[in-house]
């Protein structure tokens, strides 16, 4: 049996105003794939990833995307007023009890089993993230859909995050697609990159190295300069 693909598009257009932002593209994620995204600031990348979230319907062309999705942003936008155990089960069909153990598992998973019951105003950075990432989790989605998720992070708490997201797709096996202007980032990720130009995927990078990945391993160095190339940086 024939697995659908987690998200498979054809022909995608969308126009800001008289503007062609998205213009005819094309792209697939297989199940348990992860997919990265790269390309130079104003490439609209963010608004691909907000189409396939099912958050911008004023498109043509075909999207096929699975149902069972989840999104998570460069802000980790929990409310400020629940509970970080609330914000992880936030949406979700009421389930008493049943949501509570829900979000513990969750946030076990993301290393905050200790922060269940704190206000968000208190959580760092990072921590912010990885509820973030919880709350996208809890929902058991088979595609993960990350908008620059550590953007806004320090050096040190970035490493520590991307290392916890190539952790929790091992053991969930979801479909990713991953926005990044990290060149390393994707690479030490993504099972391919592709990178977006003018609105349309304009490259794609498989990337054939073994698991887990550090920035000194054998053919990482040599992948990272063929996508600069394709960004113009040399």
């Amino acid at each position: 049996m024939t697995l659908r693909p987690a998200v498979c598009v054809r022909g995608l257009s969308r126009h800001f105003g008289e503007r062609p932002v998205i213009d005819a593209l094309d792209i697939d994620v297989a199940p348990g794939e992860f997919v990265a995204l790269i390309g130079a600031s104003g490439c609209d990348k963010s608004t691909l990833l907000r189409i396939l979230a099912g958050l911008d319907p004023e498109i043509a062309g075909e999207v096929s995307v699975t149902e069972r999705r989840a999104v998570a942003f460069q802000a980790p936008r929990l409310m400020p007023w629940k509970r970080v155990w609330r914000n992880v089960v936030l949406g979700l069909p009421n389930g008493g009890g049943r949501d509570r153990r829900r979000a513990e598992a969750a946030l076990a998973e993301v290393g905050l089993s200790h922060r269940a019951d704190v206000w968000p105003k208190v959580l760092s950075g990072g921590e912010a993230q990885r509820a973030a990432l919880a709350r996208a989790l809890v929902r058991e989605p088979d595609l993960l859909l990350l908008d620059e998720p550590f953007g806004a992070l320090d050096a040190l708490t970035r490493l520590k995050a991307q290392a916890l997201v190539a952790e929790l797709w091992q053991l969930h096996r979801c479909a990713v697609l991953l926005v990044t202007h990290d060149v390393q980032e994707a690479l030490l990720l993504a099972d391919r990159v592709l990178m977006m130009d003018h609105g349309r995927i304009a490259h794609e990078l498989p990337v054939n190295l073994p698991r887990p990945r550090e920035v000194g391993q054998p053919g990482f160095t040599a992948l990272r300069s063929r996508l600069l190339g394709w960004l113009g940086v040399h």
